[in-house]
């Protein structure tokens, strides 16, 4: 029974992680690990530098109002679709789910992060995350949602995610 619940944690299985991303093991007489984190120079991060900033990623709050179509699955899936297709990210993984009466949750699974949403079609309401670090640009989801689901109204607040957590070198 001890196994079934280290099983349930996820503890020992095989997940192809075989040890931390933030440690290097350097091969010697002896083994030596070195330690390495967000502020170490030769970290190759992706985080993000502009206008004298550095954070981890752009991520918009974005609340779709008014919006019509906002029970349909299929028309959700194609706005991710479109989104990830206009903002310059990579697609790895798109996950619905329909509610009954009314309602669909759901996330696009991202290299760049994730595309999430929650929708109560019933008010017009659908309540977006846009999560994206590196090269894409999030803010290019926007116009998208706009027309994926027929308003103007369209309310986005933006977070730096990890903001300050690494000096600029530059």
């Amino acid at each position: 029974m001890d196994g079934a619940n280290l099983f349930q944690l996820g503890i020992g299985l095989e997940t192809g992680a075989h040890e931390e991303d933030s440690c290097v093991r350097i091969a010697g007489a002896t083994e030596t690990t070195i330690e390495r984190d967000v502020f170490d120079e030769d970290r190759e991060d992706h985080f993000i530098r502009r206008d004298g900033r550095v954070f981890a990623g752009t991520h918009l709050i974005i609340e779709v109002v008014d919006g019509t179509g906002l029970d349909d699955e299929a028309r959700i899936q194609q706005a991710f679709r479109d989104c990830v297709d206009e903002c310059g990210a990579t697609l790895l993984h798109i996950h619905t789910h329909k509610f009954s009466p009314q309602g669909v949750s759901g996330v696009a699974v991202l290299a760049e992060s994730h595309i999430s949403v929650h929708t109560w079609p019933e008010i017009g309401y659908g309540a977006f995350d846009v999560f994206m670090c590196g090269d894409a640009q999030p803010w290019r989801a926007v116009d998208v949602l706009k027309q994926a689901f027929d308003t103007p109204d369209v309310r986005v607040k933006e977070l730096l995610r990890g903001d300050g957590l690494v000096e600029d070198a530059a």
